[in-house]
C-alpha cells in the first residue's frame, strides 16, 4: 500500500461524516479505500452493540453465493484467530490474518475452508466501534499475488473505525411516525441440533418478509426458505453456546424487530433444538439504541429516564442528589441532543414507536462492480 495522502483520508472522514444511510456508508467508504488500501472482496456487516451479533444491514463485494455459509458460521463454530468478539475487547480493533498468524494463515479454519478454496490469501478484520460499542463490522480479502495486509494497512482502517461506528450509531435515531402497522402474532422457527430449519409457522415468514435483503443461505432440504445470515447467527450462538441470544432489525417498512433464540432441552438437560422468536420490538426493547444515536451521557440518560416517569426537577434533583439548576442544564443539554423543545416532545421521540418506510434497500451484493439484490 502507498502511504494514503492526507486529502485521501480526509474525503474518507468527510464521507463517512455525511453517509445518508447505512447502504451509502459502505459503498462510499468502500470504494474510497480501495484506491488506498486495495483488496479482492469485502464483507460490510451492522451489528447490535448489546452483543456484537450481525445485524442489518449487510454489503458483500465479490463473493459469489455458495460456500458463505462457511464464512458467517466460523466466528461461533471453527475460527479461533481473529475472532470479531476479540477484537471488539481489542486496544486496536483491527488486525491482519497473516500478521497475527506469522504468515502462518493455515492456522486459521476460515483459511483452509473459505479463503485458499476461493484465491485468497490473507484477511484483514475490523470491528467498528465507538464508546467500547461494536456497531460493526469489517471483512477485506486479498488473493493470491498481492501483498498481505500489514501496519500501514491495520493503522489506516483503525482510523476509520470510530468514524465509522458512529455514523452507524446515528442511524438509529427516529423519524416521525408515517404509518401505522397492524399488530402481528410471534413467528417462530424451530432449527435441529445441526442448525437446520425443521418447522415455521406463517407469522415468522410474513415478519421475514419485512426484513431488508441480504446474504441469505438454506438450511433444509424440505423447506424451500432461505434466511438472511443475521437469523442464522443469531440462532447458532444460541445453540453453540447454550444461551439466549438476541439482536435487533430494523425492517424495510422502518419498524423495529426483535430476534430472540433460545436453546431447547430434553428431561434430562441435553440440549436439543433451537427456537428462535421473531416478534415487533417494544419502545423500550429499542430505546438503548435510539439514545446512544443521539450520544446522550450516562447522566443525561438517567435525567431522560426520569423525564418519562413524570418526574418534576426537584424530584429529579432530590433522586440524583443534583442541584436543581444542574439538573435543568442536563434537562436543556438533551433537549438540544434530541432537537425537541419540551418534555413532552422527548418522551414521545424516546419511548414511543416510530415507522417510516425506508428510502431505498439498505443491503447490496456487489459482484465485479455490478450491483445486484
Amino acid at each position: 500500500m502507498s502511504t494514503p495522502t492526507p486529502h485521501a483520508v480526509g474525503a474518507m472522514l468527510s464521507g463517512i461524516a455525511t453517509a445518508p444511510d447505512a447502504r451509502a456508508l459502505f459503498a462510499q467508504t468502500s470504494a474510497r479505500l480501495r484506491r488506498i488500501a486495495p483488496f479482492d472482496a469485502a464483507v460490510w456487516v451492522a451489528t447490535d452493540p448489546i452483543n456484537g451479533l450481525t445485524t442489518a444491514p449487510v454489503r458483500v463485494e465479490n463473493l459469489h453465493e455458495g460456500g458463505c455459509g462457511t464464512y458467517w458460521e466460523s466466528e461461533f463454530f471453527a475460527e479461533h484467530v481473529n475472532l470479531f468478539r476479540d477484537l471488539a475487547r481489542a486496544p486496536v480493533p483491527v488486525a491482519g490474518l497473516r500478521e497475527v498468524t506469522g504468515d502462518r494463515p493455515t492456522l486459521s479454519p476460515l483459511y483452509r475452508s473459505f479463503m485458499c478454496p476461493r484465491g485468497f490469501e490473507d484477511e484483514l478484520r475490523a470491528v467498528l466501534r465507538v464508546d467500547r460499542q461494536p456497531w460493526g463490522q469489517l471483512s477485506l480479502f486479498r488473493e493470491r499475488g498481492r501483498k498481505p495486509f500489514r501496519a500501514a494497512d491495520i493503522a489506516l482502517v483503525h482510523t476509520l473505525s470510530a468514524p465509522m461506528a458512529r455514523r452507524l450509531r446515528s442511524f438509529a435515531q427516529p423519524s416521525t411516525p408515517a404509518a401505522t402497522h397492524r399488530d402481528n402474532a410471534p413467528g417462530m422457527l424451530l432449527f435441529d441440533a445441526t442448525g437446520g430449519l425443521v418447522s415455521i409457522n406463517d407469522e415468522a415468514r410474513h415478519l421475514l418478509a419485512e426484513m431488508p435483503p441480504g446474504p441469505s443461505a438454506a438450511t433444509a432440504a424440505g423447506i424451500e426458505l432461505p434466511l438472511p445470515v443475521w437469523i442464522l447467527s443469531t440462532a447458532g450462538r444460541a445453540r453453540l453456546t447454550g444461551e439466549s441470544a438476541r439482536i435487533r432489525i430494523r425492517t424495510t417498512t422502518g419498524r423495529w424487530l426483535t430476534c430472540h433464540a433460545s436453546c431447547l432441552r430434553d428431561a434430562d438437560g441435553n440440549a436439543g433444538m433451537t427456537a428462535l422468536v421473531i416478534d415487533v420490538a417494544t419502545p423500550s426493547e429499542v430505546m438503548s439504541l435510539v439514545v446512544a444515536a443521539y450520544e446522550l451521557t450516562r447522566r443525561e440518560l438517567e435525567v431522560t429516564e426520569l423525564i418519562a416517569r413524570g418526574r418534576s426537577t426537584g424530584e429529579i434533583a432530590a433522586e440524583l442528589s443534583l442541584s436543581a439548576h444542574t439538573v435543568r442544564d442536563h434537562v436543556k443539554a438533551i433537549f438540544d441532543k434530541v432537537g425537541v423543545t419540551s418534555r413532552g416532545e422527548l418522551v414521545a421521540k424516546l419511548f414511543t414507536d416510530h415507522y417510516e418506510p425506508l428510502a431505498a434497500r439498505v443491503t447490496l451484493r456487489v459482484l465485479d462492480g455490478a450491483a445486484s439484490a
